[in-house]
């Protein structure tokens, strides 16, 4: 069982330049996390489905891209729930920077 965090994170890009970003950058997200390394990623139509294995755990994650903003879902596992404000905040953080 698992408990998504949403945002949405505004941008000027459009959708193409989000897109384009998103493949060249959405390495950095594994980074980001101790010991984290991305493990799937998939573009279905506008939202790119990506896994993330931090601590033993796999996080599921999407980003729908739209002309103004992209909506994140970061779906949690239970083990990782104590992090969640961590979580939210690096996103808020960090999402910005990645579309830059």
């Amino acid at each position: 069982m698992s408990t998504p965090i949403a945002l949405d994170i505004p941008h000027s890009l459009g959708k193409q330049g989000v897109r384009d970003r998103l493949d060249a950058r959405i390495g950095k997200v594994a980074d980001a996390v101790p010991g984290g390394a991305l493990v799937s990623r998939s573009w279905d139509g506008d939202t790119l489905n990506f896994s993330i294995k931090a601590m033993g755990q796999t996080v599921a994650s999407a980003i729908t891209v739209f002309e103004t903003h992209v909506h994140a879902v970061v779906d949690l596992p239970m083990f990782l729930l104590p992090f969640a404000s961590m979580v939210k905040g690096a996103i808020e953080q960090g999402a910005p920077k990645l579309l830059k």
